[in-house]
């Protein structure tokens, strides 16, 4: 049968093949009138013998052959005797075999299963079965067809199947009344609503909007929407304007439900130098603990080591052929000796030849080193630099999820690193949670080193880190400051370094690594742009459009953003093509041969090498380039250096077109040369750390693209990125 271009199956389930708890994701074998057929989608709690009527297309998957895929799945209660039987036997009940199904089922025949859901206590007729025995069948039976209520419950508001089994393993049964109740509890950060999907429900429900649970759930839905902004909590008055502004209420109604929100601890109200701001708990509770820990790391005390620490440190500069500037040794000395050391450095400053020092000195005395980054691309650089393993934080703290599909970690205080001293690079990429839960990973005696610039942008995430513990002037620090003859010959360097300084970089050169080409206008900027990436570049340095050459904007919006500009770039780098395949997902169109970039952590991407290696993971950054679309199977084949990462097309929202990409989304990468577009943006994004770390992601090329006028105003904006966080504060109390 088809509707919509659709077909619809019904069906027996007779085995289940493979289903994941986590996502729901379930492929089973479906007899639909004697013909076998594999279903695949997203489904909850479904069991052999079960009827089904299933809503979906065919698909041919290159492995696995013809595959239904579901995109509306309807259970149906077995009704015959034999189905009963087949679904009982199945085991779809805890503690009820085939034996013990076949004994129910000649007992009570087709009314089996409407016993055990409104009697139950009468299958103790039944030989084997006790009273007790009777009311866990019934109650495992009710619990199992509550998930259905409930998915039926989530669909008349149009919630899709993920969201509804994320919603089922946090509320349950009580799901429905749990949204009845309170609808904005769906805007909260593990479920991800947008408050006015919420206030839409909340409307149909007949939720007025100056009620009690109206007023709450905006005020907590302003303060989680500011985390996107990086902000870990809000002052008062902010909350208040931007709450009123939201709910529409008077300031009366939102003090009120301020006091009662703080009364019952769903924030945190904390007072800083005579100012008042409101915290979610667990960004108070971060912050808080980020401080306190990092306190008692500087408070405790190493043994003396400084004679022999200078003998070991003149044999490893035996040992290396090298000298090390003064800067550098106290640097390498203070890791050695103290509990915990922030290294810093521009380009050219020997961060890298520092760091290695260290990694060496401290291996040599004994101790195991970890070293992370907080992505994927930054921490293969940071294996390539020191030649040893890198793994993502993540990664490192051995990332996982709880059974309600919550992020956890395996590594933790109750099972902390096996390391002796742990190095984190790139430290203006963590945020305060992330930073938190490595804290809590290390052991109390384990030395820990960051590493960073804390000239670039700040993290993605809530908080600003690495700022706020130089700021509060509590962790011991070095930073390097001279920049060695060899790097003080590229332009690069030395304009990064005057751009910090607040000195507007030279643009008149012409035969060193750093240009710049006025342009008059954003059109003639972007058929520049496109012109150095198609032609130029690859004619003169022989670079590749798509693994040496990247674009960096300043935004993803307007003529010159990444957006518009991945558009023209693809049309020209990669036009359409007979035989090339091309898909569409949430308004984005991808082609066989793009340049793409993962843009979330996702730990269960399965890839494997040419050699035969398969593992599991693709990194928020890593870039990679489509090998294969498969309509009919609906996968994407994604190549990442040397290993092709698998994907279904709805997984493909974690992927978007790289050719060009924002400076933030650069962090923690570089490239052969960049090409960075500087005009026709808005004026708030003309700050001087973002024009810095754009120039600090090239290797060996950058062209700027743009007006002088715009390069000057960004280095004369020094104005930091806002950020509402206490950490430097309660790292300063006494």
């Amino acid at each position: 049968m088809e509707k919509d271009g659709l077909e619809i199956l019904t069906g027996s389930v007779e085995e289940i093949v493979f289903h994941s708890e986590e996502s729901g994701f379930t492929v089973l074998e479906m007899d639909c009138d004697g013909q076998l057929i594999t279903v695949v989608g997203e489904m909850a709690a479904v069991d052999a013998g079960e009827e089904l009527k299933v809503t979906g297309r065919y698909a041919n998957h290159p492995t696995y052959g013809v595959q239904f895929r579901a995109s509306v799945v309807e259970h149906r209660v077995p009704a015959t005797a034999n189905a009963i039987l087949k679904y009982l036997s199945s085991g779809a009940i805890k503690g009820i075999g085939p034996a013990l199904a076949r004994r129910m089922v000649e007992t009570f025949g087709e009314h089996t299963l409407e016993i055990m859901e409104q009697n139950p206590e009468k299958l103790s007729q039944v030989r084997g079965i006790s009273i007790s025995k009777a009311r866990e069948f019934g109650e495992e039976y009710q619990r199992i067809f509550g998930i259905r209520a409930v998915m039926a419950f989530l669909a008349q508001y149009q919630i899709e199947p993920s969201l509804a089994i994320r919603i089922w393993k946090l509320w349950g049964l009580q799901a429905p009344d749990q949204i009845r109740q309170n609808p904005y509890c769906l805007c909260g950060g593990e479920i991800g609503l947008s408050f006015e999907e919420a206030d839409a429900i909340a409307t149909d429900l007949g939720i007025a909007p100056d009620a009690p649970t109206r007023l709450a759930g905006g005020i907590l839905h302003v303060l989680r929407h500011n985390l996107q902004n990086g902000h870990c909590c809000l002052p008062y008055e902010k909350l208040l304007a931007a709450s009123r502004r939201l709910l529409e209420a008077q300031e009366e109604e939102i003090d009120e439900t301020l006091t009662a929100l703080a009364d019952q601890e769903e924030l945190i109200g904390q007072t800083v130098d005579g100012q008042l701001f409101f915290y979610l708990p667990d960004l108070y509770e971060a912050e808080t603990y980020v401080a306190g820990r990092l306190r008692m790391m500087t408070q405790l005390q190493p043994p003396v080591q400084g004679e022999t620490l200078e003998e070991e440190l003149a044999q490893l500069e035996r040992e290396l052929g090298i000298v090390y500037a003064p800067l550098q040794r106290e640097a390498i000395q203070a890791a050695v000796r103290d509990n915990l050391l922030i290294l810093t450095g521009g380009p050219g400053t020997g961060k890298t030849t520092t760091l290695n020092g260290i990694i060496q000195l401290l291996e040599q005395k004994g101790h195991k080193v970890g070293l992370a980054a907080p992505t994927g691309r930054a921490a293969k650089r940071m294996s390539e630099l020191t030649g040893r393993e890198a793994k993502t934080i993540h990664r490192l703290l051995e990332v996982d999820y709880t059974e309600e599909g919550r992020l956890k970690f395996r590594r933790n205080a109750k099972n902390p690193l096996p390391f002796g001293a742990v190095v984190i690079d790139e430290m203006s990429m963590v945020d305060i949670d992330l930073f938190q839960n490595l804290l809590r990973a290390i052991r109390m005696n384990c030395k820990l080193i960051l590493v960073g610039d804390p000239d670039q942008l700040p993290s993605v995430g809530p908080g600003n880190v690495l700022k706020d513990l130089i700021d509060s002037q509590r962790i011991p620090m070095v930073h390097l400051s001279q920049v060695f003859r060899q790097a003080a010959q590229s332009l690069i360097v030395t304009n990064a370094h005057a751009i910090v300084q607040g000195e507007l970089p030279d643009l008149q050169v012409r035969d060193n690594d750093f240009f710049f080409l006025p342009q008059s206008h954003v059109g003639q900027a972007a058929q520049t742009v496109i012109g150095l990436c198609h032609t130029r570049l690859p004619k003169r340095y022989g670079f590749s459009p798509l693994w040496d050459i990247q674009v960096l904007c300043p935004s993803r919006m307007g003529p010159l953003g990444s957006t518009e500009l991945n558009r023209q770039l693809q049309q020209v780098l990669n036009p359409p093509a007979p035989g090339k395949v091309e898909m569409k997902q949430a308004g984005f169109l991808f082609r066989e041969g793009d340049k793409v970039m993962q843009i979330r952590n996702n730990y269960d991407i399965i890839w494997k090498r040419e050699d035969g290696e398969e593992g599991t993971g693709a990194f928020n950054g890593d870039i990679g380039v489509i090998e294969m679309i498969d309509r009919p199977s609906r996968t994407i084949l994604v190549r990442y250096d040397d290993r092709v990462a698998e994907y279904v097309f709805e997984q493909a929202n974690e992927l978007e077109l790289a050719y060009a990409v924002t400076v933030h989304k650069s962090q923690g990468s570089e490239f052969e040369a960049v090409i960075l577009p500087l005009m026709g943006y808005h004026k708030k994004l003309y700050y001087r750390n973002l024009l810095y770390t754009a120039v600090t992601r090239a290797k060996q090329l950058l062209i700027v693209a743009g007006e002088a006028a715009t390069v000057q105003q960004m280095v004369q904006n020094d104005k930091k990125t806002l950020r509402y966080t206490n950490l430097k504060g309660f790292l300063m109390e006494p």
